[in-house]
């Protein structure tokens, strides 16, 4: 029998990337053969959010082109909206197998065969039933690697349904986390992202109780010292848990980059407590405040969210006021879209769909003023560019330690290599052209 191929897809966030990336090895630690989505693959695992009502519906678009190119492709669902609704993705025409929050890191155990199924098979546990911790890490590109440091959420925000479809908070051990760091450095990978559903929680649930063996500060000094990874980013961290010990061990970091990314979801009070978000907005002009001072070129990052229930003209504009007026970079704007069995899916004064919208594009154009802004800020200012493996229409990019975007003409020596690089000048796409710095001075 020919070698089985397999191949995966992926929706949703960096820690969805992580564990299809860890998921993948175990199918190639079974014999098969990982091929590209287009491939015509025997298998097909397709790794799901739950966050929007859009990443729902995406599901059904790539069942459907996964079927175009084979219509005997063996179809697997996992992730979040398994979780969640096994049942639903179990109807989808074409799915064969739906596995829950514990059953997808074993999934070729339910795989007896390739047949397909009349029916979607359903395994998934009770979340529950959640409550161990399965270490991953991604090594999709030479450059950078997301490496899962915890998992599931304590906390109740009233509009997110990542509880119910991870589980309770929980980590690594830090010896483990140290271990995959090692394997990522090991493979000449030069950037780690640290991931997870809620880090700045880091230590909390280790070896399966909720006793903090470790803090996230500890774990952030811990992977300051491993030799060959040259970068490491806080890819996303609550205001209430990023503490000033944390944002002065950065400032002064060997290998942490001045780059965090921050969930507000709002700038006004009375909305942050209908979220039962566990801060006010005081607390996070606190710690803009308090990054800005360590690191001035620092980029910080900002999720909101527009059109939350009760969300008037008025509580919108205190928002987008707040933003407008705070020193950050960059916006990522999530339009509120109702999640069974939150309580936000229950609330009265529901925002019409159509101004949810109209207050999306406005805070996406502001996200672009505050980019812009941004990087003009560090134009003629030196840095240093990891640049990534793509040709994109004749250029290649990288990102300096502060997250701006940059590009140069291609050349393949450039991949995976770090550069002291001049920001020159923002090209009409928005990305900044740069001088190389060796290449000055041996001109001259």
């Amino acid at each position: 029998m020919s070698t089985p191929k397999v191949a995966f897809y992926t929706l949703g966030c960096k820690l969805n990337f992580s564990e299809t990336s860890t998921i993948a090895r175990n199918f190639e630690d079974e014999g098969y053969q990982r091929v590209a989505f287009e491939s015509d693959p025997d298998v097909v695992v397709i790794n799901t959010c739950s966050v929007t009502e859009n990443a729902d519906k995406r599901f059904k678009t790539i069942v459907k082109q996964a079927q175009k190119s084979n219509p005997d492709t063996f179809i697997i669902g996992i992730g979040c909206y398994a979780q969640l609704k096994p049942e639903e993705l179990a109807e989808v025409n074409g799915v064969d197998l739906v596995l829950g929050a514990t059953e997808k890191f074993k999934v070729t155990d339910y795989i007896s065969d390739l047949t397909k199924n009349d029916f979607g098979e359903v395994h998934s546990c009770e979340i529950d039933e959640a409550d161990f911790y399965v270490g991953s890490y991604s090594i999709g590109d030479r450059t950078r690697a997301f490496l899962k440091v915890q998992d599931g959420c304590d906390y109740k925000c009233t509009y997110c349904t990542i509880p119910l479809a991870r589980g309770i908070s929980r980590s690594d051990k830090l010896e483990n986390v140290l271990k995959n760091a090692r394997e990522i450095s090991e493979q000449g990978i030069k950037e780690i992202v640290l991931t997870g559903v809620n880090i700045g929680d880091y230590g909390k649930g280790e070896f399966g109780n909720k006793k903090h063996e470790h803090t996230f500060l500890d774990l952030v000094k811990a992977l300051d010292q491993v030799e060959g990874i040259d970068r490491v980013r806080i890819s996303s961290i609550e205001p209430n848990l990023l503490k000033d010990e944390t944002i002065d061990f950065v400032a002064n970091s060997k290998c942490f980059v001045p780059h965090f990314h921050i969930p507000l979801q709002s700038g006004s009070n009375t909305l942050l407590k209908k979220m039962r978000r566990r801060y006010l907005r005081e607390l996070y002009v606190d710690r803009v405040d308090r990054i800005k001072n360590q690191m001035p070129d620092a980029c910080i990052g900002v999720d909101v969210i527009v059109g939350f229930p009760g969300e008037t003209d008025e509580l919108f504009l205190e928002t987008f006021n707040f933003l407008n007026e705070l020193d950050i970079s960059y916006l990522h704007v999530f339009t509120f879209s109702e999640r069974d069995n939150t309580p936000a899916a229950e609330m009265e004064e529901v925002v019409p769909v159509k101004v949810r919208k109209k207050r999306s594009k406005m805070l996406r154009g502001l996200s672009a003023k505050k980019r812009r802004a941004f990087y003009e800020s560090q134009l003629n200012s030196t840095h240093e560019v990891l640049f990534e493996g793509e040709n994109k229409s004749g250029y290649i990019h990288g990102f300096t330690e502060n997250y701006v975007k940059v590009k140069s003409f291609w050349n393949p020596e450039l991949v995976n290599t770090k550069h002291q690089v001049l920001l020159n000048e923002i090209d009409d796409d928005g990305i900044v052209k740069v001088d190389f710095i060796q290449e000055m001075i041996a001109a001259e």
